[in-house]
């Protein structure tokens, strides 16, 4: 675990850092590939310091888990957040693309409106989905 949370946050500045990065060079498709392969090679290396953490690292949740601690509710927490999170993109994105042709069929026919409305609506829908998902998850926890 101590490895995640050492590296996760150097991966992730790393790709944030990317795109100013992309910007300094000249060429910045190989600045971004070589900020790549850098990105492959420390998420391999995470990945391998955590398979090889070894039964240790789970008995010791397990214990913990035992002694009145959270056990998977972690798990389900981030979870949770994750379903929030991408169905909130989803959404924004669904409704940009939709709002945006609503308007312009209401611009014309004017008439359309309560139509187009409806599709915009469907589109939100994703966001309460992933909502719900996320309670559903909490709740778990």
């Amino acid at each position: 675990m101590s490895a995640w949370l050492i590296g996760l946050p150097l991966i992730a500045g790393a790709a944030a850092l990317a795109p100013l990065a992309a910007r300094r060079w000249r060429r910045g498709v190989v600045g971004l590939t070589v900020i790549g392969v850098l990105l492959l090679a420390g998420a391999v290396v995470l990945l391998l310091a955590a398979v090889t953490a070894g039964p240790a690292s789970a008995a010791a949740t397990a214990a913990a888990a035992g002694a009145g601690g959270t056990g998977g509710s972690a798990g389900a927490l981030i979870g949770a957040g994750i379903a929030v999170a991408g169905s909130s993109i989803g959404a924004g994105i669904a409704v940009a693309y939709t709002g945006a042709a609503a308007l312009a069929i209401m611009s014309e026919r004017p008439e359309l409106f309560g139509r187009a409305m409806v599709i915009v609506g469907l589109a939100e829908g994703i966001a309460i989905y992933g909502l719900v998902v996320g309670i559903i998850l909490i709740g778990k926890a």
